[in-house]
């Protein structure tokens, strides 16, 4: 073997970690750290694989070789020929097979102490979904409840700014968590991105402090909890945000002023609602916010959709919520979380 391997607890030992999947395969998720030179490009792949279904696997592993060669010779031009002699890459592809010993062979000819990752991402990605089962119970978790509105992420970031650990599931979903939740020309990421983001929040956590996190559905957006997260959530100690309804009401304006500047998307975004509400109220709530009456809507979906379906979802996930610590706000101003969350 012209090159050595590498197992994932020795990521650490190298100067870079080289992801050679393609573009596409590097977007949905990759190892911290990672820098993306492709060995094949998202259509060079689909080329080849299909050579190799329709033709033969001697056919497709021609014309493959020929597109690595081209791709591996334009990033050692373009991108490792200012490397020194002593450097050390770390090489992954899906599995740890042809793309990253392709990619292994030629740094190693150069002289470079090339490592090929075992297993490749697929063992990476196994051990993200391990460590997401044993580490949540590690943490002592404080859950921030309160209905929608009252000033739970608000509390975090001003929890943050003091210092304290806090574990933002809605940042790193990139989702406010609800059927209006989607943020204004932003994707969620993927689901594995979303748990290798999750696991480096987790591993960065000191076990001995207690971690404050909002309360959530299994689901935000379109991402997944952990069970083993969701669960250690459940069972833990919570604050519960006592916030008036025209605080929240305001509050909502003001995050969600995308709607409020849009109304036809707001009206598209409560379409959803129809099979809990019926379309008479649809329309009220249309016609509320075409006459620019979105205050008045916000406090309708609060007090008739909101309150009642957290009041359901709060009682049954989390049973520690009647002995809640109370945190009374009367408004959600950065100067009155602050000193809130100086009281926690």
């Amino acid at each position: 073997m012209l090159f050595r391997t590498a197992k994932l607890a020795q990521m650490d030992e190298f100067d870079d970690i080289i992801d050679v999947r393609t573009p596409a395969e590097f977007a949905e998720d990759h190892l911290p750290g990672a820098i993306n030179c492709p060995v094949l490009t998202d259509e060079e792949r689909i080329i080849v694989g299909t050579l190799y279904k329709q033709e033969s696997p001697f056919a497709a592993r021609k014309v493959g070789a020929a597109l690595v060669a081209k791709n591996i010779a334009h990033h050692l031009e373009n991108v490792f020929h200012d490397h020194p002699k002593s450097w050390r890459p770390l090489i992954y592809c899906w599995r740890g097979g042809q793309r990253s010993g392709a990619m292994c062979i030629i740094l190693a000819q150069v002289g470079w102490a090339a490592h090929k990752l075992e297993g490749g991402y697929k063992t990476y990605r196994r051990d993200v979904l391990d460590q997401l089962e044993t580490l949540p119970p590690q943490f002592s978790f404080r859950v921030i409840c309160g209905p929608t509105g009252s000033g739970k992420t608000r509390l975090l970031v001003a929890l943050a700014a003091q210092g304290r650990q806090i574990l933002d599931l809605e940042g790193l979903a990139q989702h406010r968590g609800s059927v209006l939740g989607r943020l204004p020309e932003q994707q969620q990421p993927s689901q594995k991105s979303f748990d290798s983001q999750l696991l480096l929040a987790l591993q960065a956590f000191d076990p001995a402090l207690p971690v404050y996190v909002e309360a959530e559905s299994n689901k935000i957006g379109l991402i997944s909890l952990p069970p083993a997260l969701f669960a250690a959530m459940h069972e833990s100690e919570c604050l519960l945000m006592e916030t008036p309804l025209s605080v929240r009401v305001a509050g909502l304006l003001e995050d969600y002023r995308h709607y409020v500047e849009a109304p036809p998307l707001f009206i598209e975004h409560l379409q959803p609602l129809l099979r809990f509400h019926g379309a008479k109220c649809l329309q009220h709530w249309t016609d509320a916010i075409l006459l620019g009456d979105c205050a008045s809507v916000v406090g309708e979906l609060l007090t008739l959709h909101y309150d009642p379906s957290y009041q359901r979802a709060a009682l049954r996930n989390y049973p520690k919520l009647p002995f809640a610590q109370r945190v009374p706000a009367p408004d959600i101003s950065q100067n009155t979380l602050e000193e809130l969350a100086a009281t926690l």
